[in-house]
This record gives structure tokens, sequence and C-alpha cells, in this order.
């Protein structure tokens, strides 16, 4: 009797935007799902509103314009998970859907990559850098008034040749996908998380799958546990602080053998005023929702009390009024 591969599980469906650095990710994910499982996966490439329209991200719906059209895909059971740069991930749950695993977290560390080998403060007066990100002007600002910071959109690659071409004298871009894409070369100075935190979950990827799904277990086996504790501690205290999408707001988590250490700012957006916490936690209070929820609102609590209100978009809104 010949034995066939007809009794062999289906391939693994996995959801991705189709950009080099999306697919670049969903490979990694899919390579260790492979080794974890011993099953296919065959990669299922679904375009986003954030890929084809243009605009600054906070007036297009923030970066959740990323996240929406996956997310349907895997309702509609068009792929049995997908997988998002946790820091575009909104942080409301949405009914049927869990993040499954969070895999090994990349550098969390935001960059500069600025045309002849130039640092931030070697800048001339006056450079013009790029970047979208409300948080990440109010860093810049903060640094350097004297900047002039312009929005940019495009990949990664687009951004770069805008850089090459002089249209911006630097841009400032996340190392976690620089790394991923083989292009740390480009970097020109790096800004270390505990004095410019960075975008909650920023260097980390959710695979979301549905909440009843048969895999789920499978894709379990896929998650790092100090990734999962910190970037979903992070995610907690932005839930909380019920952060618009324009909020300039940085939230980076360390781990270290005893303690996770948490550092959470808020900004003006013209980056002339700041309110900043730092809280550490056991790690192993960290493991459970409950637990990251505790320790969130603690941080919350005492950037409350210290007036980020006043700096930023926070807490809660009138019914039907839009952030």
């Amino acid at each position: 009797m010949t034995v066939t591969d007809a009794a062999a599980p289906a391939p693994l469906r996995l959801g991705t935007r189709a950009s080099l650095l999306a697919t670049t990710q969903s490979g990694h994910v899919a390579d260790a799902l492979r080794a974890a499982t011993g099953r296919e996966v065959e990669l299922v490439p679904i375009t986003t509103a954030g890929d084809v329209l243009t605009g600054p991200l906070a007036q297009l719906g923030g970066t959740g314009v990323f996240v929406a059209a996956l997310r349907e895909a895997l309702l509609r059971d068009e792929c049995d998970l997908v997988v998002h740069s946790m820091k575009d991930l909104p942080t409301a749950d949405v009914a049927g859907l869990a993040i499954g695993a969070v895999p090994p977290r990349a550098p969390v560390a935001d960059v500069l990559c600025a045309r002849g080998g130039l640092t931030l403060e070697a800048l001339p007066h006056g450079a013009v850098v790029g970047s979208g990100s409300p948080r990440r002007v109010a860093q810049l600002l903060r640094r350097r008034p004297d900047l002039r910071v312009r929005g940019i959109r495009g990949n990664v690659d687009t951004r770069l040749r805008k850089v090459d071409e002089g249209e911006y004298d630097a841009i400032v871009l996340a190392e976690a996908g620089l790394t991923r894409i083989g292009r740390s070369d480009r970097i020109t100075d790096r800004f270390d998380a505990d004095g410019w935190p960075t975008s909650a979950g920023q260097g980390a990827l959710a695979v979301e799958v549905r909440t009843d799904s048969p895999v789920a277990a499978q894709i379990a086996a896929i998650t790092d546990t100090d990734a999962e504790i910190t970037a979903l501690w992070e995610r907690a205290v932005l839930r909380l602080l019920e952060a618009g999408c324009a909020a300039p707001v940085g939230i980076s988590a360390r781990r270290a053998p005893d303690a996770v250490t948490l550092v959470a700012e808020v900004y003006a957006l013209d980056g002339a005023r700041t309110v900043r916490v730092a809280h550490s936690a056991d790690p192993a209070d960290l493991t459970t929702a409950d637990g990251r929820d505790a320790a969130a609102a603690v941080v919350v609590a005492a950037l409350m009390e210290a007036g980020a209100a006043d700096l930023a978009d926070l807490g809660p809104r009138p019914e039907g009024e839009p952030r």
C-alpha cells in the first residue's frame, strides 16, 4: 500500500500586507511556525487602506488603517492568522479575535537616517527632518527646537530615497523595520528607549487569530515570554490612557533579571513640555492580563496626577465626539 500526503494537514494561511517589511516579518513568523508545528505555512497577501490612501496617518485614522483589512479577512476565514506590527495594532478588543502569539522582539529604538552620516546633534540649524508621528515630532523638537519637521509617507525605501535625493536632511524610523529588511547600514544615530521612549509595542509582532481557532494552541508555541510581557504591558498603559491617534505618547518597557521597568512620557505637540513616569514591576505579576492592567493603572494614575492630560488628548471623550 502506497503512503500519500492525503492525511497531511492543510497549510496554515497567514494573512499579511504586501509591503517588503510586512512580508519579511510574516516570513519570519511563517518560518517559526514551520519549525514549531511541522506544518506548512502559506502567505496570503492583503491590501489595506493604509497601502493605497495618501495623507498623514493621523488624518486617515491612525495606524489602524493598516489593520482593518487584515482583521476582516481573518474574520471571513480567508486566512488562519494575520501578522501585525504591534505598534500599529489598536488597543481596543475586537469580538472574535485575540493576540495568539508574540514572537521574539526586535530592537525597540527609534533611529535617525541622515545624509552624510550625521547624528541628531550634528544636523545643521534648520535641517528638514521627516516623520509622520506626532510623538517623534515632539521628541525631535524637544531635543532640537530649530529643526523643521515635516510629515512623510511611503515605505522604508521610499523614505530613504527622499533623504538621498535631498528632499529631507534626515528621517526617523524604527530600528526594528530597518533591521528586518537589511537596511541597518543606513542608521546614523540611535535613540536610547529610556530617554526616547517609543510607540507601545514597537519592535514586537502580534500574531492575531480567531478566538475559536482550532490552531490557536499551535500558534501560541512561538510566543517569547519576555516580548509578550513587555509589549503587552506597554499596550495596557496606552489603552488605559485612552490616547487619541495623534497623542504624542512614548511607552517603553525593559526586562531585567528581577524586574521589568516601564518608562512612559507624554509630550506637548511642540515638545516644550513633558510628563514622565517610570515604574518597575515583578515579571511574575505581568504574565496575566489582569496583572498587566493593574501595573498599567499605577503608571496612568501617576501620569494624570502629574498633568499629562493638559499636554495631550487623553482620557474619555463625550459620546459621539471623535478624537
